[in-house]
């Protein structure tokens, strides 16, 4: 995995960034999963092969990486469901340490995407759960 990467979550403070295939960067700097859903959206092919360093992935970010083609994955944090979709994708993951669930910002529960995407395999049924839920926090803040 790229160690330059995995330098930026800590060194740059970012909260997670991809480097393309061609060796474009991005960052992710919002909270949950809105940049990575914003980055298979808005550039469908950036993730196509690319590398990806987070600190926290739960299982709907996994199954939007898997969407979004993604080759390597690393995690500070990662839930054994998001593990789990990720290796059957054949995508090559490290991590630092393993959950059983992401929780959420307030430790009183599971996250609400992780919650959303645990009964699915389909990273296209999850793109549109995740869509859903992107919008509904939206009418709601």
């Amino acid at each position: 995995m790229d160690k330059e990467l995995r330098n930026m979550l800590v060194d740059d403070g970012c909260r997670g960034v991809a480097r393309s295939v061609q060796g474009e960067i991005r960052t992710f700097e919002r909270r949950g999963v809105a940049d990575l859903f914003s980055l298979v959206t808005d550039e469908p092919d950036f993730l196509r092969g690319a590398s990806v360093a987070d600190r926290i992935i739960g299982r709907g970010a996994a199954l939007l990486l898997v969407k979004g083609g993604a080759a390597e994955v690393y995690a500070q944090v990662i839930s054994s469901g998001a593990l789990e979709v990720l290796i059957q994708a054949g995508i090559e993951v490290e991590y630092g340490q393993l959950v059983a669930n992401i929780i959420n910002r307030t430790g009183t529960d599971i996250c609400p995407v992780e919650k959303l995407t645990a009964d699915t395999s389909s990273p296209d049924e999850a793109y549109v759960m995740i869509k859903q839920f992107l919008e509904n926090m939206k009418v709601r803040s």
